[in-house]
């Protein structure tokens, strides 16, 4: 799965964080360090899964079921607590698609013409509006729960830039009724490294399944590519090896690891290690994901009153936006 994420709404202090993830598929071990965990560690008080915004390129609707089923069992499994985080899907609360037409308004085609996905598709013509579109949704996915801040990579600013710009533009014709959101820039988001040496990702084929079974899981981590160095010569910390057994190692089993790489060690000893490491952090969530989906009716239940707790606050925000141009009394 290519984690796509964009948003969970996360509520401390002053500060409303918000943060989404479109539906892709089964995660591997890179969106579960890259993007899954460090969401997970915010303590988001609001995470959803962005299944409207995955209608732009899946257009099959079991498909679609199934993405969305894996996504959500995958985030339970992976650590999520829904008594502390409001865990829905997008097309579950209305009140963000109202606010999406209302925002329509004031916002202009040029603003929309800037949006990095749109150019580059390159042909304006094939394009559809769900893609052309895409930046006003997410900022409605924003604005509908006051977010102050939201967590995004270097290369994602521009999102927040036309959710800043369509805020302003709402005000500056109404008044001050939306909170203008500030990004937060992840400046040290974790690269993983796959099983050739690349970013982990399904483009290259060179991902290790999340929730793979052991025998599965040991087979792929057998394929990962090493050079032909003897076993009594030093290695170098840098290769993927060293550096995915750190992610599922204790610290005191990478500092020993470490000297291994350092004094000489045999690749085929260091891939059964880290299977080793990895089958005993990853079988937990393991059983838990195949819980889920044998359960699913449980997570329903979760997504349903998460829903629920959502649709409160961007009625409170939509109920203004409303007032605010006359729709209501």
């Amino acid at each position: 799965m290519t984690c796509d994420c964009y948003f969970v709404v996360l509520v401390y202090s002053m500060k409303t964080i918000l943060t989404g993830v479109k539906p892709t598929g089964v995660p591997h071990v890179g969106n579960f360090f890259g993007a899954i965990k460090p969401a997970i560690n915010l303590g988001a008080n609001f995470l959803f899964i962005a299944d409207y915004h995955a209608l732009t390129t899946v257009k099959d609707a079991e498909l679609m079921k199934t993405l969305t089923r894996d996504l959500a069992c995958s985030y339970l499994a992976c650590g999520l607590n829904p008594s502390k985080t409001v865990f829905y899907r997008q097309s579950d609360v209305p009140q963000i698609f109202e606010l999406f037409t209302i925002l329509q308004n004031t916002t202009t085609k040029g603003l929309l013409n800037r949006a990095h996905a749109f150019k580059a598709h390159g042909q304006e013509e094939t394009v559809n509006m769900g893609l052309f579109n895409y930046p006003m949704l997410m900022s409605a996915d924003i604005l509908a729960f006051n977010t102050t801040h939201v967590p995004v990579g270097q290369d994602q600013k521009q999102h927040i830039e036309i959710a800043q710009s369509i805020a302003r533009a709402f005000n500056a014709v109404y008044g001050e009724t939306l909170v203008v959101p500030s990004p937060l820039i992840e400046k040290d988001v974790a690269t993983i490294p796959g099983l050739d040496g690349r970013k982990m990702s399904k483009s290259y084929n060179n991902q290790i399944p999340l929730f793979a079974a052991p025998g599965e899981l040991k087979k792929t981590i057998m394929r990962i590519t090493t050079d032909s160095s003897l076993p009594a010569e030093p290695k170098p910390t840098e290769h993927v090896l060293f550096q995915l057994y750190s992610l599922f190692a204790k610290k005191d089993e990478t500092a020993k690891m470490k000297k291994r790489f350092q004094t000489g060690v045999g690749w085929g000893e260091v891939k059964t290690a880290l299977f080793e490491v990895a089958n005993r952090e990853l079988t937990p969530m393991r059983e838990k994901f195949d819980y889920y989906q044998q359960n699913y009716h449980l997570v329903e239940k979760i997504l349903a009153d998460g829903a629920k707790n959502a649709q409160i606050q961007a009625t409170k925000t939509l109920d203004l936006v409303k007032k605010a141009v006359g729709i209501c009394p």
